[in-house]
């Protein structure tokens, strides 16, 4: 069973080389996140194409010449052309879909579906779901529940802002989950997303150390950066035969 805690920065990229430096001196892992925070759904090809190579470039050479091995789309937005882009850049695993919630499976270039037309007889848009070709990319699925900022951060513009939940709460929700995969699966990734403006709050802080602490009294569990949870999966599951791996990608 692997468990990782992944901390978006949600901010310009270049804004805190201290924050930056801190995260790659304590040895974790340092993964794409967008530059700052665009959604990548509002940005055309060519806009996605630039951050991409400027993201990349800055992270490995911030990073001694090691590239980014992952990459999560702020906002978990993915566009239709995400998924190639970062083939075509090498990048291995992804962290931005919700297909499955504990386990990693193999990115599909892209899924396509008619729309409802409301206005329009049923029969031209009830049509099934036209599923994509998988590709070598591993997907580490993300999930809403098993991020600390839609509770526990107050955003003015959302009509769905919290902000005031109580972190005990969110506590109980991410250990009954824990609960009922380590019962009911032999193998399972549970990635839990945190933020620094939320997680620095002395009450989160406080929780995390509790589930943490919590967490390490349970047998056979670790907690690992992302890219040995795609690693890992590679190691069990091949990709199909024919699918499009990251560019330069290597087994070895």
């Amino acid at each position: 069973m692997f468990t990782s805690i992944i901390v978006p920065l949600g901010h310009s990229l270049e804004t805190f080389p201290s924050q930056m430096a801190a995260v790659r001196d304590a040895g974790h892992e340092i993964g794409l996140h967008g530059y700052t925070h665009e959604n990548p759904v509002s940005l055309n090809l060519q806009q996605q194409s630039d951050i991409l190579d400027h993201t990349y470039k800055l992270l490995t050479e911030f990073n001694n010449g090691v590239p980014p091995k992952g990459s999560v789309a702020p906002w978990w937005e993915t566009s239709s052309e995400g998924t190639l882009l970062l083939l075509e850049k090498g990048i291995e695993y992804d962290h931005s879909n919700m297909a499955h919630d504990s386990q990693a499976y193999y990115l599909r270039d892209q899924d396509t579906w008619t729309k409802i037309d409301y206005t329009a007889k049923a029969e031209t848009w009830m049509k099934p779901l036209s599923r994509g070709k998988e590709t070598g990319l591993v997907e580490i699925p993300g999930n809403w529940y098993l991020d600390d900022l839609p509770p526990m951060m107050f955003i003015k513009s959302s009509p769905n802002s919290h902000g005031w939940v109580n972190s005990r709460d969110v506590e109980q929700l991410w250990k009954d989950t824990f609960t009922y995969l380590y019962r009911e699966e032999e193998d399972f990734i549970m990635p839990i997303t945190i933020h620094p403006d939320v997680s620095g709050r002395p009450h989160v802080l406080l929780m995390l150390e509790r589930f943490i602490e919590w967490v390490n009294t349970h047998d056979d569990v670790k907690w690992v950066p992302m890219i040995d949870m795609a690693n890992a999966f590679r190691a069990k599951q091949q990709p199909p035969t024919g699918a499009q791996m990251p560019k330069g990608f290597s087994s070895q």
